[in-house]
């Protein structure tokens, strides 16, 4: 995937929280938005 350029939409994802459950971007549409990651921070392939 390439870089986004700042100041442009992000594409649509939907990721797992930290308690297992599925959260989408646009569960969030209309609000400000950060999201923050560790890929690979606890050690699962």
């Amino acid at each position: 995937m390439a870089q986004l350029d700042i100041g442009s939409e992000a594409p649509s994802f939907t990721l797992p929280n930290q308690d297992g459950k599925d959260i989408s971007l646009s569960d969030y549409s209309g609000k400000n938005v950060l999201v923050w990651f560790f890929p690979r921070a606890f050690g699962n392939n």
